[in-house]
């Protein structure tokens, strides 16, 4: 399996970050390849289904995703339930220790409401097959993943960003940790 996990400090705090990462519906703002998102199912929590309208070159496919388990407010976990092998969570964490998150950032924010998110995506690439895509003449599963499976980790940084914006109201540099046991990332 192949990870990738970003990192970073939100100022908001985890009860609010929670909330606005469990509608999972809003996450087509996010990422330039995601279309749309629609709730097939459940109110948002645990067994709750998506399904994940995803577009990149001549390509086009839905991935059908459920919430697996939540534990209020400090993580969310979700997997694909159809052809493609892959799961992933959001991490919640509080920040005791403020200093480094809040280091050379003067932010308008009450004490307390700083918290690390974790955005995790694991997945096999190679549970991927040709039969899921309707793929061009000529082209190949293997150039489509040496294709997309790098983007993986440029969109997880952009999913993170994008998200942290919204919730904190405005646009700001923001300092990541960024991991990846991929040898195609």
């Amino acid at each position: 399996m192949d990870r990738v996990v970003v990192r970073t400090y939100v100022y908001e705090s985890p009860e609010t970050v929670y909330e606005f990462l469990r509608d999972f519906t809003s996450y087509a703002r996010y990422s330039e390849y995601l279309d749309s998102v629609r709730r097939s199912a459940g109110d948002g929590g645990t067994g709750s289904e998506y399904a994940l309208a995803f577009s990149w070159w001549k390509l086009e496919y839905t991935v059908l995703s459920q919430v697996t388990d939540t534990d209020r407010p400090r993580q969310i976990d979700w997997r694909l339930i159809r052809d493609i092998n892959a799961q992933g969570y959001w991490g919640i964490d509080p920040v005791a220790d403020q200093t480094e998150a809040t280091d050379g950032f003067s932010p308008d924010f009450d004490a307390g409401t700083v918290c690390e998110i974790t955005f995790e995506v694991q997945f096999d690439p190679g549970s991927a097959g040709a039969n899921i895509v309707d793929l061009p003449r000529f082209v190949s599963m293997g150039w489509v993943l040496d294709k997309v499976v790098p983007k993986i980790y440029d969109e997880a940084t952009n999913v993170v960003e994008r998200a942290v914006e919204d919730l904190e109201g405005s646009r700001r540099e923001l300092e990541f940790d960024v991991t990846s046991t991929s040898d195609t990332l």
